[in-house]
């Protein structure tokens, strides 16, 4: 676990020792009482959809799965509102102003173990509808895609969403696929 190859308090410089704080052994200074708890990050994705039903995501230009897609998305800063947060990753990853509007989904990001992250997703429209997305900051490209032909995925997370969003519109499609069939 992050923390567990800790030997020396960040406040104090003194040895650190190993106590029980809420049902875990944790790093923690006995001369200044700092005590380590390791706190997931937190990110913000948007889930622009065109007209057409459409989704907008951004193909990865570094770091972790370069080449992969994803929904534009990234880290709130410390003191950063998160739907502020969204919509300057929007912006900063596709060149596009947004308004938000609900939140699609909460979910806990276990892709990096040594890096973990809780995700909040927002559903999102275009700001001004004639603009035109273009790939910045750490995005290799940017595009719109069918919900039937997706690109390779970056984030299971990612992948979860779209196919909750998939089952929608098949349901909304046809009303007897969501419906349970008694045998």
């Amino acid at each position: 676990m992050l923390g567990d190859d800790w030997r020396w308090c960040p406040c104090c410089r003194s040895a650190l020792e190993r106590s029980s704080r809420g049902g875990r052994l944790r790093p923690t200074c006995p001369a200044c009482g700092f005590v380590f708890f390791a706190a997931a990050g937190v990110g913000a994705a948007v889930v622009v959809r065109d007209a057409t039903g459409h989704v907008l995501l951004v193909q990865r230009g570094r770091g972790p799965r370069v080449g992969q897609w994803c929904f534009p998305c990234g880290w709130v800063e410390w003191g950063e509102d998160v739907e502020a947060a969204a919509r300057r990753e929007a912006l900063e990853e596709a060149g596009v102003p947004v308004v938000l509007g609900k939140v699609l989904q909460v979910a806990s990001n276990e892709h990096d173990p040594s890096n973990p992250s809780v995700g909040i997703w927002f559903a999102a429209t275009l700001a001004d509808p004639t603009a035109i997305p273009r790939p910045g900051d750490d995005a290799r490209a940017v595009g719109w895609f069918a919900l039937a032909a997706l690109p390779p995925l970056a984030f299971p997370t990612d992948a979860r969403l779209l196919a909750r969003l998939r089952g929608a519109e098949r349901a909304k499609r046809d009303p007897s696929w969501s419906r349970k069939r008694s045998s």
